[in-house]
């Protein structure tokens, strides 16, 4: 039972952080918030830096025991038909999956379960499946978007069929739809900057204001499409 705005909000938090990607997203946040919290106390404080790092290993190592058998998501989907996106699909889970499958040996490397030479090997090709995967599933997104406001603009001319509420109900969801997909494509255009960081190091991409920013951006995004409506 619920008491008015913040005990919904409540119960939408406990369902939010029932999920898996819930407490993915959470973490994420601590993970970033932390990496830009040692970036600006480095020189000054030291001391608060170090507890900062230490806040974001822990908090990164914790993502990929959490993600334990995520590669079966995209294992899965290759099982199936690709559906009317056919090869990019196909590409799209394929790099989500080699991305989930090697980050398992990363993990287990950092915490000696592995050789720990294995940790930068296994991080590199995990980061080179993502960016493979994000790649296509933005091109997918904005496939879907560009239909959605063709969709849209014919509606609102008077074409396509439907009338009154019928079309104002479509037109709704195009917008809401188009609204979800452009928050995962920020999230996937975020988490690619930091799996180029992983595969091509540079000043721009490894900068720990660039990741911080951009892991952030990520999080929140799936904040936003994973929070209860």
């Amino acid at each position: 039972m619920s008491g008015g705005g913040g005990g919904d909000t409540l119960d939408k938090l406990v369902v939010f952080l029932a999920k898996r990607d819930g407490v993915d997203k959470l973490v994420k946040t601590y993970q970033y918030v932390s990496k830009l919290a040692h970036w600006a106390a480095e020189t000054s404080h030291p001391g608060l830096a170090g507890r900062a790092k230490s806040w974001e290993t822990a908090a990164g190592l914790s993502r990929k025991v959490f993600r334990s058998g995520r590669s079966l998501t995209g294992f899965n989907a290759l099982r199936r038909s690709p559906g009317e996106f056919g090869a990019l699909a196909v590409l799209a889970n394929a790099g989500e999956m080699v991305y989930f499958f090697f980050d398992h040996f990363t993990w287990l490397s950092r915490v000696g379960v592995l050789e720990p030479w294995l940790a930068r090997r296994a991080s590199f090709v995990s980061a080179f499946g993502e960016c493979v995967g994000y790649v296509f599933f933005i091109a997918m997104d904005f496939i879907v978007i560009r239909r959605g406001i063709r969709r849209e603009r014919a509606l609102l001319r008077g074409e396509g069929g439907g009338e009154g509420k019928e079309k104002e109900g479509e037109v709704r969801m195009i917008r809401a739809d188009r609204v979800m997909r452009l928050m995962g494509t920020a999230a996937n255009l975020a988490d690619l900057v930091i799996g180029v960081a992983d595969i091509e190091p540079n000043p721009f991409c490894n900068h720990a204001v660039t990741l911080g920013i951009s892991g952030l951006v990520s999080a929140w995004a799936g904040w936003y499409r994973n929070w209860p409506s």
